[in-house]
């Protein structure tokens, strides 16, 4: 049998959302061992599938971020479990545009006020949770109103949400822990148990916003520590886990940000399949 061609960005994009859900166990989110009550492992490989055709789309013609950032959303919200990928498509549809960290940066940068209509569309598609009485706020229609009178690109509203959001603090700091997952699993080696560990040192050193919208800042403080301590051998992984899943503790933008790595790190030559 011949080799098989490099991946496409495309390609690469859903083979890092697929091997992101596939890795276990990663303490509190959905894998092949754990679902939730409303959204399941088979829902986040479904989403891997959908998206494809906005995937292709950055690659083959460029566009907007914001708009095909909306038809990411709007590809894969035909299921019960919910749109599993916001924060991921958030990241992967710069990085497919700009092809590396660098280009991303520079998508980032050109984005316009159209964008940031067409992200508060998409916005408006997911059950995203957000904070309450924020002044931009995605359910409230005076928001895109507030964004057309002040011409906000979406690098604008990444640049208003990031002290709040790690997953728009990507676009504001250059992708700073993109890097350092594609360089943690460079590190780790290759394959699945690569990025349970990458996902494991981000743990311990990030508080996950999207469990700080949840469940406050002393919670994810805390699931840092235990996350520190598993990694020091102070704690089980596998019981940390299980303390995670029953308490719906799970950190979904640290998942996002080790999609976006996995994409860079395979384009970089890291292998998922040994």
């Amino acid at each position: 049998m011949g080799k098989r061609p490099l991946m496409n960005r495309a390609e690469r994009a859903q083979i890092a959302m697929m091997l992101e859900v596939c890795a276990y166990p990663k303490p509190g989110n959905v894998d092949r061992c754990h679902d939730y009550t409303d959204t399941r492992f088979e829902h986040f490989l479904a989403s891997t599938i959908f998206v494809r055709p906005a995937f292709e789309a950055a690659e083959r013609n460029g566009g907007r971020v914001g708009s095909l950032i909306k038809e990411a959303v709007m590809l894969t919200n035909g299921h019960s479990g919910g749109n599993t990928h916001f924060g991921a498509f958030i990241l992967l549809i710069p990085l497919i545009l700009g092809e590396d960290i660098a280009g991303a940066q520079r998508i980032v940068a050109g984005t316009d006020v159209l964008d940031a209509i067409e992200f508060y569309a998409a916005f408006g598609l997911t059950e995203v949770r957000v904070v309450e009485g924020d002044d931009l706020d995605v359910n409230d229609p005076e928001s895109v109103a507030m964004i057309k009178e002040q011409g906000m690109t979406l690098a604008d509203i990444m640049a208003y949400s990031a002290p709040r959001d790690m997953v728009a603090r990507e676009w504001v700091n250059g992708f700073r822990l993109t890097r350092r997952c594609a360089d943690l699993l460079h590190m780790h080696g290759h394959g699945r148990d690569a990025i349970v560990r990458t996902f494991l040192d981000l743990l311990a050193s990030e508080p996950d916003t999207f469990i700080i919208k949840k469940h406050g800042v002393e919670v994810a403080e805390r699931t840092v520590q235990r996350a520190g301590e598993v990694l020091r051998g102070e704690r089980d992984l596998g019981a940390f886990d299980a303390e995670c899943i029953r308490d719906g503790i799970n950190p979904g933008s640290i998942a996002d940000i080790v999609i976006a790595g996995i994409y860079v790190a395979l384009g970089e030559g890291w292998r998922w399949d040994c």
